[in-house]
């Protein structure tokens, strides 16, 4: 799950041409953290510092059950982004 958040976090980065390390000195994080985030491979990362990067780049986490399929609003934000 984490790979897929940031690997959405990436492509919405790159979207607006940001940089890792604008966000990380926006933030008060580190280069590092949030090249680790993008890549799925961040030890320990908690909800919070999540959140304020996703609403930095204007997206936002959902939660649902496993397994369920996608949403009509899902697939139309999948098909915006491609």
């Amino acid at each position: 799950m984490l790979f897929a958040i940031g690997h959405q976090i990436r492509v919405e980065r790159k979207r607006r041409k940001i940089t890792q390390q604008q966000i990380a000195s926006d933030l008060g994080m580190s280069r590092a953290t949030i090249s680790q985030i993008e890549q799925g491979t961040v030890q320990d990362i908690g909800v919070r510092k999540l959140i304020r990067i996703l609403e930095y780049l204007g997206l936002e986490l959902c939660v649902r059950p496993t397994g369920m399929p996608p949403t009509l609003d899902e697939l139309l934000k999948e098909r915006e982004q491609a």
